[in-house]
């Protein structure tokens, strides 16, 4: 860290947004750690942000305004360091960045964390984004790599990793390895880079609350993973996303400047990998091309892949009670992904899934999903809240075709009812296909968190 304590000492620097993830935790025990002088605003009240508040106990000279912002805080430091889900056109970014004459400078610099990493860090830059697949994609990459010695930290959006505090771990490493979302991405386009090896998965329709529904807003940002990409970079695009891409060079005339490599979905033959799903063999080839840019031989790639287990949350087999099998798929917040775990662990012929689905809204749209639930499940449970009420008529309809269709409030009450009514050799499937909401969750991670709590204590 010392390496890094000139670049933010005495300077001030306001954190926006702390949040509950433990990211913004982390990045401020950082920034306090090499003397910089810290005030942190949050819109969520100090009740609601106490678990984070809690771990910054100890750094007496942090400034706190909760609840609200103050537009002085952002006219009167030295740097900004923006949260991820922090929209670029808010009215503070924008107060910062405006040109302050009589200060005799143009405008305060605005930061987020993943981007200052990569700007600070001097490592050479694997990043992988996509709707669908990138965290699977991002931990398989990094998997292969270390099986086979390469000096590697793993970053970007992964729970509980602060970027900042990762500069302490930089001078052991030669290679950092991101997963990127979109507002990351955000930082990435305004600082106008581009990682040395990008990886683009799928893309689908996600965050439509945030883009207010727009589409090209939300390809936008995830296009800078490859805009300012070198000629001695690498693209490596997934089939799914290749159409979008192909939209996006055509209206904005940008051609990709790396070198381009497809994706294809199958593995070599005889090659094992443990992880259900079609989906799952697409995401392993989009990794094994990095790790064979990599210089990594064929025959680690391939006992790296056969070692690999899957993520918390992500198609994730818990346990098996009673002959009913129950799985984990707490990170599917989107249709597509419901779809393709549906497709992964069901079969039409027996239709043996017991589905719990349901979460907040996200302007998405669930019609592919309708219509795929009644070919796989034998019975649906429904997990009341805001997101759930926008299919609720559509799938209880799904009782005239022989489907169960019941309704639950609170978690528990969920995963109880679905226990309950599931048959011996039926799967049930946690898949909420909507994101969590506050009024149960902390987070997506509670949720997942919850969830596995819960299936630990059947019987």
């Amino acid at each position: 860290m010392k390496d890094f304590e000139h670049f933010f000492r005495g300077k001030r620097v306001t954190v926006m947004g702390l949040g509950l993830l433990g990211r913004g935790v982390g990045d401020a025990v950082f920034l306090a750690e090499c003397g910089a002088k810290l005030t942190i605003t949050d819109l969520k009240p100090s009740a609601m942000l106490r678990p984070s508040l809690n771990k910054l106990r100890k750094y007496k000279d942090i400034k706190y305004i909760l609840g609200k912002h103050k537009m002085e805080d952002f006219r009167n430091a030295d740097l900004i360091l923006k949260a991820a889900g922090v929209p670029l056109d808010s009215p503070y970014i924008r107060e910062a960045k405006r040109n302050h004459h009589t200060k005799g400078r143009a405008g305060i610099p605005v930061e987020m964390s993943a981007s200052l990493f990569v700007k600070l860090s001097g490592l050479q830059i694997i990043g992988v984004t996509g709707t669908r697949g990138k965290s699977t994609v991002t931990h398989l990459i990094a998997h292969i790599l270390k099986s086979a010695g390469k000096k590697i930290i793993l970053g970007g959006n992964v729970r509980g990793v602060s970027n900042l505090q990762l500069l302490k771990e930089a001078k052991n490493a030669k290679i950092v390895v991101m997963e990127l979302d979109s507002w990351q991405l955000q930082g990435f386009g305004e600082k106008k880079i581009s990682p040395h090896v990008a990886v683009f998965t799928t893309f689908y329709g996600d965050h439509m609350n945030y883009y207010k529904g727009n589409m090209e807003k939300y390809f936008k940002d995830k296009a800078n993973i490859f805009k300012y990409q070198k000629k001695t970079d690498f693209a490596i695009l997934g089939r799914q996303a290749l159409p979008f891409i192909k939209k996006w060079q055509g209206k904005t005339k940008e051609k990709i400047k790396s070198k381009k490599i497809i994706a294809s979905g199958k593995l070599p033959k005889g090659w094992k990998f443990n992880l259900p799903g079609n989906h799952n063999k697409y995401n392993a080839m989009l990794a094994v091309y990095v790790a064979r840019i990599c210089h990594i031989p064929d025959v680690k790639i391939r006992k790296a892949l056969a070692t690999f287990t899957p993520l918390s949350g992500r198609l994730e087999f818990l346990r098996t009670v009673k002959e009913i099998k129950i799985y984990n798929d707490n990170s599917s917040t989107t249709p597509e992904a419901t779809i393709a775990a549906l497709r992964a662990v069901g079969d039409p012929k027996k239709r043996k899934v017991v589905l719990i689905i349901g979460g907040d809204k996200k302007l998405l749209n669930m019609s592919l999903l309708l219509k795929e639930i009644p070919k796989f499940c034998s019975k649906v449970i429904l997990f009341k809240e805001r997101g759930t009420d926008t299919i609720r008529e559509k799938v209880l309809k799904f009782k005239k075709k022989g489907i169960d269709v019941y309704e639950e409030k609170g978690l528990l009450n969920t995963v109880k009812r679905a226990f309950v009514v599931a048959k011996k050799g039926e799967t049930i499937l946690y898949s909420p296909a909507f994101s969590s909401f506050g009024k149960y969750f902390a987070n997506e991670y509670d949720r997942g968190d919850q969830f596995v709590k819960i299936v630990k204590k059947l019987k």
